[in-house]
């Protein structure tokens, strides 16, 4: 490590440990302006899914016709944006809190291939389970008839909001895990 000039502190000089500068020499705002883009383009990318989820968990159950009867009613359009809001705020949370490299390419940093891999995985595996847990959960609870949420835009709105949270978990731990 490279000494530093000398301080001076209380008239005690000593050699300066710690380097003036750590780390790119990219400014503060460079910096900050990468973190934001990153955190928006991620929030597009993964709101992107959320939507792509909402339409593949159509055909996944589809006799529950989900896009269709949560707009029947203010209550369940409220609900669902209400999920899908606390989806975002996981997403954004997952982007801000993410690992990020400060040095290399903006592409590769911005668009970092693991960790958009890990996205699609993270997708599919939400899509998966929510599958298998609901036809099972379905069979393991016979007095719970869950497709009789079909009659019910609430119902079919709190169980799309509950996929939303439960994806944008998924979702966050994907963004936030270090790789």
């Amino acid at each position: 490590m490279r000494i530093g000039r000398l301080n001076s502190i209380g008239g005690i000089r000593f050699p300066e440990l710690v380097p003036t500068q750590i780390g790119p020499s990219a400014s503060f705002i460079e910096i900050v302006v990468l973190w934001v883009g990153r955190t928006v383009i991620l929030s597009f990318i993964c709101s992107g899914l959320a939507l792509l989820g909402v339409r593949v968990l159509d055909s996944i159950t589809p006799s529950v016709h989900k896009r269709e009867r949560i707009g029947e009613d203010p209550f369940a359009s409220g609900m669902f944006i209400g999920g899908f809001f606390v989806f975002l705020g996981l997403v954004i949370h997952g982007a801000i809190t993410a690992p990020m490299s400060v040095s290399g390419p903006v592409i590769e940093n911005v668009f970092d291939a693991t960790r958009l891999s890990l996205l699609a995985v993270g997708f599919l595996v939400s899509l998966t389970l929510a599958a298998i847990f609901f036809r099972l959960l379905d069979k393991l609870t016979p007095n719970i008839p869950f497709f009789h949420i079909r009659s019910s835009a609430k119902g079919i709105s709190a169980y799309v909001s509950g996929y939303l949270v439960f994806l944008g978990l998924i979702i966050n731990a994907a963004l936030s895990t270090p790789v």
